[in-house]
């Protein structure tokens, strides 16, 4: 497949070995990166990391109406889904170049795109 030897073959590794390192890195800043999405005109906000972990919800006093909590609930489910729409643009931003040079084309396991 190589003809003439290892030495490309030992490049290829070296390109392969430094491109996990990018994705590692980049997977690394994602984890580490906040994004937030909101629902109901900023009524209910939700915090999440570029890798999709939920780490914080705010809900406006306004947003509480103890007769009605499957509106609030249903707040609480669209900013969720809007922070984490938000982690798979950023993931895909930040990881789609590399996961594509992997071979992959997206869709790596663990990662939320």
């Amino acid at each position: 497949m190589f003809p003439g030897g290892g030495a490309d073959m030992q490049q290829l590794l070296q390109q392969a070995q430094k491109m996990q390192q990018d994705l590692a890195r980049a997977q690394e800043e994602l984890a580490e990166t906040i994004v937030e999405g909101s629902a109901g005109g900023g009524l209910v906000k939700a915090s999440v990391t570029g890798a999709g972990e939920l780490t914080g919800l705010v809900i406006a006093p306004a947003a509480v109406d103890p007769e009605d909590t499957e509106t609030l609930a249903d707040l609480v489910l669209a900013a969720v889904r809007d922070a984490n729409e938000s982690a798979r643009e950023l993931a895909q931003r930040k990881l789609g170049p590399l996961a594509e040079g992997l071979g992959g084309g997206g869709g790596l396991p663990g990662l939320p795109f």
